[in-house]
């Protein structure tokens, strides 16, 4: 595991193996070179940051991940990685929060820390002195550009999951409730007669849902989800990100005074790209050359033809990661409208003009990617 940043825009993936340290610089180093390792990249999740690798081989040294032992403040903590190119150096602090969240516009919530972290870091893990891993270094913030005690990793927890997630599927599914929350205000709380003046309030249940069957009601103050306070919508988003869909969701409310205790069967959010890739996905829907599969654009496909700004191309249904394609360029959904200025109608087109190129020719693709579009530049391998 990774962050996805770190593997941003790569078009090779290599992972280097550190060489045994001699136990004195008086000693003589091991002889042997290192191992540097082609890693192929099974998914990402550039929301929370994080990107899944494998590399071939066996008997690797691995750090267990901290799920069953989390964090606490005060708790001595050391970050490793490659801070300014420094190949594995350590840091030394303690946890400053285990529950922080840096930004109140994004829901996710970091370890937060005083060890050094510096860029060169992230990916790099935070181990506690038993050596179990409790965070995935990812950002500082910084005013002039160094460690100021201000260092974030992404929980164990979350490494977990989205690990989970990313191997099976290849991107995260999201859990729902099928109910709505929203952030509560003094006037709302007093409007509404609310026990307490902030965290969140139940502002919507769908009939016959998940939350309704378990007795979720509209006014009801969410207090906690699986045992984590919540003190704000981010807080809210969070827990049920992390949540396994399979798993019901502990929630307790405020109904007036009365505290409730409700397990909610929480169901999958899934990606209507999983469906269609599984039901589109054919060996002649394959175009090597991009590393992806594709179908022609038709008004039909569900999810897409609604917010296509041009209604003609061809439609990137999955990616196959192999090594030496351009696959870390596209996303499933991606439409592909055209090659060097030559509008492209069909995967038989695009494939046939793909097949033209010489290597060394430059590729210029036009990309619409949720409404938006760009270009994908490279050159012929």
């Amino acid at each position: 595991m990774t962050n996805a940043h770190v593997v941003e825009g790569a078009r090779h993936i290599r992972v280097l193996l550190p060489s045994p340290v001699p136990d004195s610089p008086l000693d003589i180093a091991p002889v042997g070179k290192r191992q540097i390792l082609d890693a192929k990249l099974l998914g990402e999740d550039k929301e929370i940051d994080l990107a899944l690798l494998k590399v071939e081989g066996h008997d690797f040294p691995t750090l267990p991940l901290g799920t069953s032992r989390s964090a606490h403040p005060g708790e001595l903590v050391m970050a490793i990685g490659s801070p300014e190119g420094l190949q594995n150096s350590v840091t030394l602090g303690i946890v400053s929060s285990v529950w922080r969240q840096p930004d109140p516009d994004r829901p996710m919530v970091y370890v937060q820390t005083d060890a050094p972290i510096n860029p060169g870091n992230s990916g790099g893990p935070l181990v506690d002195l038993d050596g179990y891993m409790v965070g995935l270094n990812t950002f500082i913030l910084t005013e002039g550009g160094g460690s100021e005690g201000l260092g974030f990793s992404i929980p164990a927890s979350a490494v977990r999951f989205v690990y989970q997630e990313l191997r099976k599927y290849g991107h995260v599914h999201r859990t729902e409730i099928q109910a709505g929350v929203q952030e509560i205000t003094p006037t709302l709380a007093l409007g509404l007669g609310l026990a307490q003046n902030w965290g969140v309030v139940v502002s919507d249940v769908e009939p016959c849902g998940p939350a309704d069957a378990a007795g979720l009601e509209l006014v009801d103050v969410v207090v906690a989800v699986d045992s984590h306070p919540i003190s704000g919508l981010p807080g809210f988003t969070t827990s049920l990100y992390l949540h396994p869909p399979a798993e019901n969701l502990s929630v307790v409310v405020l109904r007036g005074s009365q505290r409730i205790l409700l397990n909610i069967s929480a169901i999958e959010h899934r990606d209507e790209m999983d469906q269609l890739a599984a039901d589109l996905v054919d060996p002649n829907n394959r175009i090597r050359e991009l590393g992806v599969f594709a179908v022609d654009f038709k008004p039909q496909l569900p999810s897409l033809a609604a917010d296509v700004r041009l209604p003609s191309g061809v439609v990137v249904v999955a990616v196959t990661q192999e090594p030496d394609t351009q696959s870390r360029s596209f996303h499933a959904g991606d439409m592909i409208h055209a090659l060097n200025n030559t509008p492209m109608k069909s995967v038989e087109q695009l494939k046939s003009a793909l097949h033209q190129l010489r290597p060394g020719d430059p590729v210029v693709l036009q990309i619409e990617r949720q409404g938006k579009l760009h270009h994908v530049a490279f050159d012929m391998e």
